[in-house]
């Protein structure tokens, strides 16, 4: 094999290798899941928001409601001591002005723990509708960190292969050569080298000057000339 196709294997192989990483760096399914977990961060926001305004309506109900059942418990007490007292009529008009004020008392609490109740629904039918939107794309991004894996494992393995095959191509190159081939894929990445290509540089895709382009027509077989703008050896 001649210098040039081997120099052209090794390019052809990183370039495969810039591709097959820049794929696994790119998966779609890498975009959607940044997507689905920005909708699910912000229906996390609404869903806290939510949860939020419930909370001190929830405690002020069952406050009311607790307060609801002792009212009630007093009612009854008095209401039984009423029924049954033998006392005279001081004793059983303080009963009744208590049981009357009791009853007052209970009245405005359960109009309270009515409005708080109500004023409950509404949100608990927001959180109720957030997590029923939140539930599929959660399971979705189940799928996709699943898949995600599967694809890296899969490419990582390419990528492993190609570099070993990588490594043989290099190993056809002289010593030197190999050295400004390195050089030049340090200085640019994807590949150390480059073909013209309409008189251009496929690396950089920048116009080679009549000059250089002579140049490059003119350089003996073996020889390998450098783009002036990006360092890549120049192939035929």
């Amino acid at each position: 094999m001649s210098e040039t196709d081997a120099l052209r294997a090794l390019m052809e192989a990183d370039r495969w290798i810039d591709r097959v990483g820049s794929q696994r760096n790119h998966l779609p399914e890498k975009t959607e899941l940044t997507t689905l977990e920005g909708e699910l961060r912000s229906l996390l926001k609404a869903l806290q928001d939510a949860q939020g305004e419930i909370d001190p309506i929830q405690r002020a109900y069952e406050d009311a409601a607790s307060e609801s059942q002792r009212l009630k418990k007093r009612e009854v007490d008095l209401a039984t001591t009423l029924a049954t007292s033998t006392g005279n009529a001081r004793e059983l008009g303080a009963i009744h002005t208590e049981l009357d004020h009791v009853r007052e008392l209970l009245g405005a609490c359960e109009d309270r723990e009515l409005e708080l109740l109500l004023g409950l629904e509404p949100l608990e039918e927001v959180v109720v509708a957030l997590r029923a939107k939140a539930q599929p794309e959660l399971v979705r991004r189940t799928e996709l960190q699943s898949q995600i894996v599967a694809l890296e494992g899969s490419l990582n393995e390419e990528l492993v292969s190609l570099r070993e095959a990588r490594e043989q191509r290099a190993s056809a190159l002289s010593p030197e050569l190999l050295a400004r081939y390195d050089s030049a894929f340090v200085r640019v990445g994807t590949s150390g080298a480059a073909q013209v290509d309409a008189g251009r540089c496929d690396g950089c895709r920048i116009a080679l000057s009549p000059l250089d382009f002579d140049r490059w027509k003119a350089q003996p077989s073996g020889s390998f000339l450098s783009c002036p703008e990006c360092g890549r050896l120049l192939l035929p």
